[in-house]
């Protein structure tokens, strides 16, 4: 076998197995959000995981990834649509590898924002969202930074998406808390929060312990190729410390604060911490990397508070976890990348394009979601929540039908979703 198709080979392999890991990330987001959310709910915050990831799949497939990657300005790409698998190699890989592990990081982007709306979005309106986000906001920003755009133009960088994927997909979180509002019952008369704590923290610990996992294979996969094993090795290392520092830093800093050790507040503090490594986890060493993990730990608990005094009401924290802490991770690379970072001799100037960068991503996302949920709150017969009845009834008997853990039918059910007769013992 020759060299370059033994090499294009294994370049395939690394990245379909990178690309199977982040898919399985959205049992890690599933579980996250369903846990995080009260259990009247479960069913329905599975139900639009399940969805993002089927909608976003063929949307991308279909103009997405043309949008992204496909040959047009620096603004947005014009050809490439519905590929046919004809199109010429990216690098040593078919076009289908490349696009099947651009798809799954499109679908991630969207499912940020599912958790943010939970339990009060409509789920048709949520759908049509999801659709556009996946058409006409993710990709646009994915091709300024990958496809050839106006910020890789300026040398702006951002390895595995911090900016591309996590403050795009914060940024459109944002604007759908905004045009839903905030959950019944959750601010009182003066506008401090009430708890609506987790129902289920077993399934959001496992489920960021899946997200963990996934997330080697999001950094990892992202060299697109196995060349180079070491990169590859440090891509790991640096993600897993980030996540480590994030961790112990968000439990130890909301302890704190408030004198308790706030599970929740830990294993978000993790995905901030793999959140902030994203952008930079190729130029920015183990230690830094501590840093940043710790940094954004610490971000991702101020944020939750900041966020709650603003009566911005985020069940699962996904605007701060992402939106903030996706913007602190690509400024990272301007104060701790490898030889272009302010701390490590490569002074001010790509700390003064990344933060541009990532401010530009973000407030496309921002103001372009804001659009289509408001659009979408005037045009659409009943707007993008649902009723104030449903709500507090709760989404799974309600809109569903079912229960998340019911042991007996739920009143007026269809005959095929009553619980099976248990056998005497």
């Amino acid at each position: 076998m020759e060299q370059g198709v033994a090499q294009g080979l294994l370049d395939s392999v690394w990245v379909l197995l990178a690309a199977f890991l982040v898919f399985f990330m959205h049992a890690g987001f599933a579980l996250v959000e369903s846990g995080f959310c009260r259990k009247k709910n479960a069913v329905m915050v599975l139900l639009k995981n399940f969805a993002v990831v089927a909608i976003a799949s063929i949307v991308f497939y279909a103009l997405g990834y043309g949008i992204m990657f496909g040959e047009g300005n620096s603004f947005v790409g014009l050809s490439m649509f519905v590929p046919s698998g004809s199109e010429a190699d990216v690098g040593t890989l078919p076009v289908y590898v490349f696009l099947f592990f651009q798809l799954v990081f499109a679908a991630t982007a969207c499912t940020i924002v599912s958790g943010a709306v939970a339990e009060r979005a409509r789920l048709g309106t949520f759908f049509a969202f999801t659709a556009i986000a996946t058409a006409a906001i993710y990709p646009v920003v994915g091709h300024w930074v990958w496809g050839g755009g106006w910020l890789s133009e300026m040398g702006f960088m951002d390895f595995a998406g911090s900016t591309v994927v996590h403050a795009v997909g914060g940024g459109m979180a944002l604007a759908g808390v905004i045009a839903i509002g905030p959950r019944i019952g959750k601010y009182d008369e003066e506008g401090n929060p009430r708890p609506m704590p987790a129902h289920n923290f077993p399934l959001a610990a496992l489920g960021v312990i899946i997200l963990w996992l996934g997330w080697f294979g999001f950094n990892g996969g992202s060299t697109v190729s196995a060349e180079d094993p070491g990169a590859i090795a440090r891509i790991v290392l640096v993600t897993n410390l980030a996540a480590s520092a994030g961790f112990l830093v968000a439990l130890a800093w909301v302890r704190f604060r408030t004198g308790m050790l706030d599970l929740s507040m830990g294993l978000n503090g993790a995905l901030a911490g793999l959140v902030g490594i994203t952008a930079g986890c190729d130029v920015i060493g183990p230690g830094w990397s501590l840093v940043v993990g710790a940094l954004a730990g610490v971000l991702c608990v101020e944020g939750v508070f900041f966020l709650d005094k603003r009566k911005i009401d985020d069940p699962v924290g996904a605007i701060t976890v992402h939106g903030i802490c996706g913007i602190f991770g690509t400024i990272a690379i301007g104060l701790f990348g490898d030889e272009v970072g302010l701390f490590t001799g490569g002074g001010a100037a790509q700390l003064g394009v990344q933060a541009m960068g990532t401010l530009a991503g973000f407030g496309f996302a921002f103001v372009a979601g804001l659009a289509v949920w408001f659009a979408l709150k005037a045009l659409v017969p009943g707007g993008v929540r649902v009723s104030e009845e449903h709500e507090l009834e709760g989404l799974d008997t309600a809109e569903c039908g079912v229960e998340a853990y019911a042991e007996s039918p739920v009143a007026g059910a269809p005959a095929h979703m009553e619980a099976a007769p248990v056998a005497a013992e």
